[in-house]
């Protein structure tokens, strides 16, 4: 009997000091600013956790617990839990300081709160808190400088969004991967919308559970990574919890009962060995339905675009008012796959690893050719091919829709070193990653007049045979495009001193970009109604190679005034060297106030994509329906022909100035101007029509090719950018028995424009016509929200978490392809409002319910007039709606116009998740 009561005190003891604890708290500065990123451990264990970007912390621990709290340029602590739930810990600076590198400084780091530079960080509950499927829709709800949105016509460009900073363009915003350079996409953006010419890195394939936060610098760092990051730098840090890991399950659905969504999301991470490294995989599957948005088709702008007879027109339209036209945000499935690792390999020496692959598969489709477009007259095998119910039709023939799939690989991985040899801090990393899409056309026809020559035995004669028109297939493999980079760096820096910190460093990047040719179906005689295949003449594998090096300096004056700065040089295999600097400063005025500037010249190469794409491009002429253009690359014989340059890159010179500081009661703010001049920007240029010349280059070019028109790459024009972006936070507001978070953040754009004269060629100029047009200039500069602020309140109380978040988006201007010169059209500005509601159901479960766009609001546009015919228009109602059907192919695209818009058509959508944690 006393053994068994000694064995029941043993358990019993055990039970006790196994029991857990939940712990939370803030970790601060000297100076009373939270430290994000600190490392709080229980001692003893693998378990942990690490400091938001306000410095806080939760974490459960069993109740006799000592928790060690360890950021390095800062003194560890360990105290002792003795049954506390809360512990808030002053932090004091140490001797040195090898903290985690923020984005913006390439010297021996420092932390954020005392950098020159502005930057966001936000964190993974930020991000997830939006009810956003997609890590780059997130984005959009949370930076106000940040926008992207589905285009209006989707095609290629249904596999991922183009996204910009400060209204600058995909291409002109560098992302980083853990600090090193993720490799574009192979699309290149060619539609007449926001986007057009430029290309980016696919941000919407990286999981986002496998984030740990993001670090945006808002303001050009060339010097510090080279091409690109003229507007910003976005750097993903990869998630490297241990023993924490969550499944989510997420569906949705919209308020008009499509675009149903259905995901799962796995995130775990265990240790390596002896505690010596760590091992972190995201694995995240989705899948999401068409959500269609058509508008009621015009009776008598189709009759007049199309030479139809009206009572045909009406008949069809009677049947389908929408014309069968589907547009809005198609159908698509991913598979990701994500994983990240450190080991440490001595005390000094850590290798780590990273890794990512995306599979992507996207179904959208074409305008309808409805059959007064495609008749049966013209084309009669249309009746055996789309068999339908119309009356009116032989075989009831009703016209086809050519569907659009395409398949997107992307991979990322990086495998580097980092090591401390006598004080001096050693990077040395490779890089690699791809980016594949390939496409299908189905439901299609090659309708072109193309013969071929076969031999008859009867007849002992060669014969002329159609190749296509009744005798195509339906279904092309029209090619695609590949993209690949491999990257070695090597980052060395050192503290020289309490006063100074240099670094310095070297990359070597080697690119190749490959259009991927279709089958010959796919391209010859004009190709696959809707989207013409890559011929052989345009396919091939392209590359080049470039070396860069960079030398940073940092000195601290004084406590409260730093200087630092930065020069980087770089050679390009096809366009020569290139030299950039920056300069940036901050000076402390009060312990709570900090000013801070730069000043910084840049660049961005060509992409390589836009030096050699070249291919017949489909695309809506207003009051023609839909045509075949050429573009033309910039290295073709054609090229040389019309005495089209070869492109070079563009160079900029950013300056930003701001103040940050935080107020009584727990008021933080930043508010930082900038200010962006580029010159000899790269612009896919507007289509270049025929001159009615006979003997001009241009027209034999189009005649030859039976093309409509041409467009091409140039240096064409000089911008200038400039704006102010706000943030302002107040944190810790005791409401009852819960804490309220209120946020205000914001951007406005002051000025964006051409400066100077556009850059035409003679042999455009001559013929009357600019590469830069009304409607180039529109989507360059002002299809982006002018100014855009989100408002936003998070009140926690029990186990009940509640967000709502207000964002508005400016107004945004548009002259549309074919809009009079006497008229623009403006996008209504508009507030979105999201709702958010956890339910944290046990320490394990938590339920969350997003409604995302809670008061249905959509896209809204109107005429304004530009002078008094402007307004002669406007005052005749049929005049006003000729316009209309003009820039929204007769109403097929009613909400948005064929160009584009500022938000998402889809209205209210609802959202809702389930997390378990391990």
């Amino acid at each position: 009997m006393k053994k068994l009561k000694l064995l029941f005190l043993l358990l019993l003891s055990v039970a006790f000091a196994n029991a857990q604890t939940n712990v939370s708290g803030t970790v601060s500065g000297d100076d009373g600013f939270g430290i994000p990123t600190v490392n709080v451990i229980e001692k003893g264990t693998s378990n942990g956790t690490t400091t938001d970007f306000d410095g806080k912390y939760s974490l459960s621990v069993s109740s006799g617990a000592t928790l060690v709290f360890s950021y390095v340029g800062y003194d560890t602590k360990e105290v002792a839990v003795n049954g506390k739930t809360s512990i808030n810990i002053t932090m004091a600076s140490g001797e040195t300081l090898d903290e985690v590198v923020l984005v913006g400084s390439r010297t021996a780091p420092r932390s954020n709160v005392n950098s020159a530079l502005p930057i966001d960080v936000v964190g993974i509950k930020e991000l997830t808190s939006t009810g956003q499927a997609t890590f780059d829709k997130a984005l959009q709800y949370r930076i106000p400088s940040f926008n992207t949105v589905q285009t209006p016509v989707n095609d290629a460009t249904s596999l991922l969004d183009p996204y910009e900073i400060r209204n600058m363009g995909p291409s002109r915003t560098l992302i980083l991967i853990n600090g090193k350079r993720k490799n574009l996409s192979a699309l290149l953006y060619t539609q007449t919308s926001p986007g057009r010419g430029e290309t980016g890195a696919d941000i919407s394939a990286i999981p986002t559970d496998a984030i740990k936060r993001v670090e945006i610098l808002r303001d050009g760092a060339s010097a510090q990574y080279g091409s690109d990051a003229i507007a910003g730098v976005m750097n993903i840090i990869l998630k490297d919890e241990v023993n924490k890991g969550s499944a989510t399950l997420r569906t949705g659905i919209t308020s008009e009962g499509d675009g149903e969504m259905i995901g799962i999301a796995v995130n775990n991470g265990s240790t390596i060995g002896d505690d010596k490294g760590f091992i972190n995989y995201t694995i995240d599957f989705s899948k999401t339905n068409l959500a269609n948005r058509p508008g009621t088709v015009d009776a008598e702008g189709e009759a007049g675009d199309f030479g139809a007879d009206l009572a045909d027109v009406q008949e069809f339209l009677s049947r389908n008012p929408d014309a069968n036209n589907v547009n809005g945000s198609p159908e698509n499935a991913s598979s990701k796959f994500l994983i990240n690792s450190g080991l440490d390999l001595s005390d000094n020496t850590e290798l780590y690893f990273n890794a990512a692959y995306v599979y992507k598969k996207v179904n959208s489709f074409a305008n309808y050719r409805t059959p007064y477009w495609r008749t049966v007259d013209d084309y009669p095998y249309l009746a055996d091919f789309f068999p339908g119910s119309n009356p009116n039709t032989a075989g009831g023939y009703d016209g086809y829709v050519p569907t659009f799939e395409g398949l997107l690989n992307d991979y990322h991985g990086t495998v580097g070193v980092k090591t401390k040899i006598n004080d001096w801090n050693v990077d040395l990393s490779y890089t690699t990653g791809g980016n594949t899409q390939t496409y299908t056309v189905s439901q299609s026809h090659n309708r072109n007049e193309v013969y071929g020559v076969s031999y008859n035995p009867v007849t002992d004669e060669f014969e002329a045979t159609p190749l296509y028109g009744a005798n195509s297939q339906q279904s092309f493999n029209p090619g695609g495009t590949k993209f690949t980079h491999n990257v070695g760096n090597i980052d060395i820096s050192r503290v020289l001193s309490d006063k100074v910190s240099v670094g310095f460093g070297a990359e070597f990047r080697n690119e190749t970009f490959e259009v991927i040719e279709g089958e010959l179906s796919s391209y010859d005689g004009g190709g696959a109604d809707s989207f013409a295949g890559n011929s052989p003449e345009n396919s091939g594998k392209f590359n080049r190679y470039n070396i860069g090096a960079y030398f940073s300096l940092d000195y601290d004056v004084s406590d409260a005034f730093l200087l630092s700065g930065t020069v980087r040089t770089e050679n390009y295999s096809d366009f020569g060297n290139t030299f950039v600097y920056k300069f940036s400063t901050r000076y402390k005025i009060t312990d709570n106030l900090t000013a801070r500037a730069s000043i910084s010249s840049g660049f961005r190469a060509p992409t390589l994509h836009q030096i050699y794409t070249q291919k017949a491009q489909y695309s809506f002429i207003p009051g023609q329906g839909i045509q075949v253009g050429g573009l033309i690359n910039n290295v073709s014989t054609q090229a040389k022909l019309l005495g089209i340059p070869e492109l070079d890159a563009e160079t900029s010179n950013n300056f930003t100035i701001g103040f940050g500081g935080k107020l009584a009661n727990n008021l933080t703010f930043t508010v930082d101007y900038y200010n962006i001049s580029v010159e000899d920007r790269i612009v896919l240029g507007s289509e270049i029509g025929a001159t009615g010349d006979a003997t001009n280059p241009l027209d034999i070019l189009l005649n030859n090719n039976n093309l409509s028109d041409v467009s091409f790459f140039s240096n064409a024009i000089d911008t200038r950018t400039s704006g102010i972006d706000v943030v302002l936070s107040k944190k810790n507001i005791e409401i009852g028995e819960g804490d309220l978070d209120l946020n205000l953040s914001g951007n406005y754009t002051i000025q964006n424009e051409r400066d100077g004269a556009v850059k035409d060629i003679a042999l455009v100029a001559n013929a009357g016509q600019s590469v830069v047009n009304a409607t180039q200039e529109a989507l360059f500069f002002t299809s982006r929200p002018e100014t855009k602020w989100i408002l936003g309140a998070n009140y926690d109380i029990n186990k009940f978490g509640f967000s709502l978040n207000n964002t508005y988006f400016g107004k945004t201007t548009f002259k549309q392809q074919g809009l009079s010169n006497d008229l623009r059209t403006e996008f209504t500005p508009k507030i979105v409002t999201d709702l958010g509601i956890n339910f944290n159901a046990t320490d394990k479960l938590t339920l969350s319910l997003n409604v995302n766009n809670l008061l249905n609001v959509l896209p809204e546009w109107s005429f304004k007039a530009e002078n008094a015919s402007g307004d002669a228009i406007l005052a005749d109602a049929a005049a006003t709606k000729n316009q209309s059907n003009l820039i929204t192919f007769n109403q097929r695209y009613s909400q948005m116009t064929y160009d584009g818009y500022h938000f998402s058509q889809l209205g209210t959508m609802f959202n809702f998740s389930v997390n378990y944690k391990f």
